[in-house]
């Protein structure tokens, strides 16, 4: 397939995404930026947060690691599901009875302003190197499909996508959002789906001979009991439990389009729903992975071998997509990764947008001219700070999705310990001190990582999250107020 023709259907699937934002937007008020005035169906946003939670990152990294990883990721798909009862059960409810926001709001009602901003702080930087990694990923397969063929540099393709999200999002931002995220969802499974359809063809498989197959290969290995391995069930599953939690219930990202439903009730169902379609979803992928490999070894397709192991593994759905599937496999694939593109980097940039807005600037105190104002220059300074931190990791090779969990671990790690002490204990600690505590814990959990492994070869894996909350947990006891514990709930 040209390059010409996918820039057609890419400038034509952008064109709706305008389409969407222009209806949307009418009749916005200063609210609906961030909140989308509460009006949301909670089915809609159910949908459409599952191709934001995918992203670009879901779409090719999860297929290619199958090579290397087996199905050890499922573990962690099981955690995940956990974790999102206790986001629906929890967190949801608090967010709601508070009428929040900014998320971490709660975090200066239980413990001090310190603490806010700290929090505050952490989402900010979590989320722009997450979402930097995430859309490097899906920018890079659109240069290698399409802006190569132009002459086109790598930062121009970046800096083009930036600004088209900026084009549907800087007005009505989470309103619109929910609406265009629901439609990129939908192009995203559509990829999955054509493609399993094809490669299945191609197999000259039929649908139970297809599940059979895969449930039959070596690559289906689903638990790894090796303690001292990464991928170690408990680690995995515990994992997670946590980083759902922290990436999902803590993320103002995700909870900022729960709480445009229209009530506690809706936005539980919402979360359930998610969550349970998500894991499905992840499995399909996963599945997808092993009849990529199948093909490629029937067809004869090398590919990267460095060591006796697969490397690069990004690479391959990309690749055979677009270079041995077809027009219609081609042409859903450049579809799918465009909508992850998008997808995960506008949400991204609105949620980057409320919270600094909310958090630092105070701007729901400021009159419709000022808001207005200062979110627009807040939304392009986090486009130059996603910018910059992709062109930093440009030529990062590897899986990227193992990437962004190691780092979720050590930026999230400080927020899920300050959130689980606040909710399940009535203890007060010296706010002044949670700054020093957030810095210093995620560089103790690093190199006790790195030492573990060296003494007694036990890798922490994902489960660097765990450690780094509980090391948290510990140094706030430690600089408590109160003389007295209670494991009872503040709410």
């Amino acid at each position: 397939m040209g390059a010409t023709l996918i820039l057609i259907i890419i400038a034509s699937y952008f064109g709706i995404l305008l389409l969407i934002s222009h209806f949307v937007s009418k009749n916005t008020s200063d609210e609906s930026f961030y909140t989308g005035d509460r009006k949301s169906p909670w089915q809609v946003v159910a949908f459409g947060m599952i191709g934001a939670v995918l992203s670009g990152v879901t779409f090719v990294s999860i297929p290619g690691m199958v090579g290397t990883n087996y199905f050890y990721y499922l573990q962690f798909v099981f955690g995940n599901v956990v974790g999102y009862i206790f986001i629906t059960y929890v967190l949801v409810p608090i967010y709601y009875d508070l009428k929040l926001v900014s998320i971490y709001t709660y975090l200066e009602s239980r413990f001090g302003i310190k603490s806010y901003k700290t929090g505050s702080l952490f989402f900010l930087i979590s989320q722009s190197f997450g979402a930097a990694l995430r859309l490097m990923l899906a920018a890079k397969i659109l240069q290698y499909a399409v802006f190569d063929a132009f002459h086109i540099p790598f930062f121009v393709t970046v800096i083009g996508i930036l600004a088209l999200i900026w084009l549907y999002t800087h007005k009505s931002g989470i309103k619109t959002i929910v609406w265009t995220d629901t439609l990129q969802t939908f192009f995203l499974l559509m990829a999955v789906a054509i493609t399993i359809y094809v490669v299945k063809d191609s197999l000259g498989l039929s649908l139970s001979e297809t599940f059979s197959s895969v449930v039959k290969h070596d690559y289906f290995k689903v638990f790894d009991w090796d303690f001292n391995s990464g991928n170690n069930f408990f680690k995995q599953f515990i994992s997670g439990v946590l980083i759902a939690i922290a990436m999902i219930g803590l993320d103002q990202n995700m909870m900022q389009k729960t709480l445009t439903c229209k009530n506690r009730k809706e936005a539980q169902r919402n979360i359930l729903t998610f969550s349970l379609i998500l894991a499905v979803t992840q499995f399909l992928f996963l599945g997808l992975g092993v009849m990529l490999y199948m093909y490629a070894e029937k067809f004869g397709i090398q590919l990267e071998v460095e060591n006796g192991k697969f490397i690069n593994t990004d690479t391959l759905f990309p690749m055979l997509s677009l270079n041995h599937f077809g027009t219609l496999a081609s042409i859903s694939f450049i579809l799918g990764i465009t909508a992850a593109s998008f997808s995960s980097a506008d949400s991204a940039l609105t949620a980057l947008t409320t919270s600094f807005t909310h958090d630092f600037l105070d701007i729901q105190h400021k009159n419709s001219k000022e808001k207005e104002k200062l979110k627009n220059r807040v939304l392009f300074g986090f486009s130059i700070v996603i910018f910059t931190i992709i062109m930093l990791f440009s030529h990062s090779k590897g899986n990227v999705i193992s990437m962004i969990f190691k780092v979720a671990g050590y930026t999230y790690g400080p927020l899920l310990g300050l959130y689980l002490f606040g909710i399940f204990t009535k203890i007060k600690i010296k706010d002044a001190a949670v700054p020093f505590i957030c810095i210093v814990m995620p560089i103790l959990t690093y190199l006790l990582n790195y030492y573990f492994v060296i003494w007694f070869n036990f890798d922490f894996g994902f489960m660097n999250i765990f450690v780094n909350a509980l090391l948290t947990v510990i140094c706030l006891i430690l600089f408590k107020n109160s003389k007295t514990i209670s494991l009872d709930k503040t709410i």
